[in-house]
């Protein structure tokens, strides 16, 4: 079994030192293309992956006190909000991504000011008080690694391979995993960064079957992905579009290997997944997983450890077993607040979007 709780415990504890906020870092303007996914790495160092640029940054927020289980985000219209900050409308912004700041617990959002290649790449910080700031990238403390075999830039915006060179992201045991897709065949790609920053490599070319498909595939993204540990395995989850749930051995992703997944789990067709989490709730350990048209699922791990997977066609669902939330509706990004509690994006049918903090279901 996962050891969530207490992993979650020690994984705090890492988090709030700064020990290693400065290392192989400079001061400096990070020249971000744009912004994506979000992720958090020990001593308040936020990573941004850059789809654009085909580059991962490492920023030092100097975000370091709090204490997060004492802390509970609530904004209400939080895009209008952030608009008015920016001197903009929420029709003309985007928000990409949310990641919650383990050593304060304060939430972090990437944001596009404007629409297509001229969008303006922003980063935004939402305190338990509700108060809204601008992060600045101006003369901070950053490193940056750049990916050797991005997919061609080019193409019309959102539907440009390129804008899939990182999908998500994730640091775990000194390491950024960075999903998304590589120029090469096999275009569907995870890489294991080590950190602090050095040359990214080529990552691993990664496949898997495809139950409501009936085949293997290999350029279809990892859409998102959490980590976690099964007895001393770490291993990599990830969600793809039309619902497989995939299982790496993070030991695998090796540069230049060629890793084929287990699919644990076909969530039905037609839906892409948005976000996901890992907690534990009555001695036992689920993932938490936000989807563009299948709602919030709640979803068992018992036995995936010995899942020998999915390798015939089927025709609906299978695998690792889930109920919906049917009391979390429009949820588009979610994170993890403390042990007990998450913060969730949410829009109200035909409302404004609202940051708030729920109990883990």
């Amino acid at each position: 079994m996962i050891r969530t709780t207490i992993a979650f415990a020690v994984a705090l504890a890492a988090f709030a030192s700064p020990a290693l906020a400065q290392d192989g870092m400079k001061k400096g303007d990070p020249d971000l293309k744009s912004v994506g996914p979000l992720a958090f790495a020990p001593g308040g160092v936020l990573l941004v992956g850059d789809p654009a640029g085909a580059a991962v940054f490492a920023i030092a927020t100097e975000d370091v006190s709090g204490d997060p289980e004492k802390v509970k985000l609530d904004v209400p219209a939080i895009d209008e909000k952030i608009a008015a900050a920016l001197g903009t409308s929420p029709s003309d912004m985007l928000i990409h991504d949310l990641a919650v700041n383990p050593a304060s617990g304060n939430a972090y959002l990437s944001i596009s000011r404007g629409r297509g290649p001229a969008a303006t790449p922003v980063l935004v910080r939402v305190d338990g008080a509700g108060k809204i700031s601008e992060v600045p990238l101006k003369n901070v403390s950053f490193c940056k690694a750049s990916l050797p075999n991005p997919p061609a830039a080019g193409g019309d915006g959102k539907n440009s391979a390129r804008s899939e060179a990182i999908t998500d992201l994730a640091w775990v045991e000194g390491r950024v995993i960075v999903a998304g897709l590589s120029n090469e065949e096999f275009a569907s790609n995870l890489r294991a960064i080590p950190y602090p920053f050095r040359d990214a490599d080529t990552g691993a070319a990664v496949e898997i079957f495809h139950g409501a498909h009936g085949k293997f595939e290999t350029r279809s993204p990892v859409r998102t992905f959490t980590v976690y540990t099964v007895g001393k395995q770490t291993q990599v989850l990830a969600a793809y579009t039309c619902t497989p749930l995939v299982r790496f051995s993070l030991d695998e992703l090796k540069p230049g290997a060629k890793v084929r997944g287990t699919t644990v789990a076909e969530l039905g067709n037609r839906n892409r997944p948005l976000d996901m989490i890992v907690y534990q709730q009555g001695g036992k350990d689920f993932l938490l997983l936000t989807n563009s048209s299948r709602g919030v699922m709640k979803i068992s791990t018992d036995g995936i450890d010995s899942n020998k997977g999915i390798t015939e066609r089927i025709s609906d669902k299978a695998g690792q077993t889930y109920e919906t939330i049917a009391s979390l509706e429009g949820v588009t990004e979610l994170d993890r607040l403390n042990k007990g509690n998450a913060v969730i994006l949410a829009r109200a049918k035909g409302g404004p979007l609202n940051l708030q903090t729920i109990p883990l279901p």
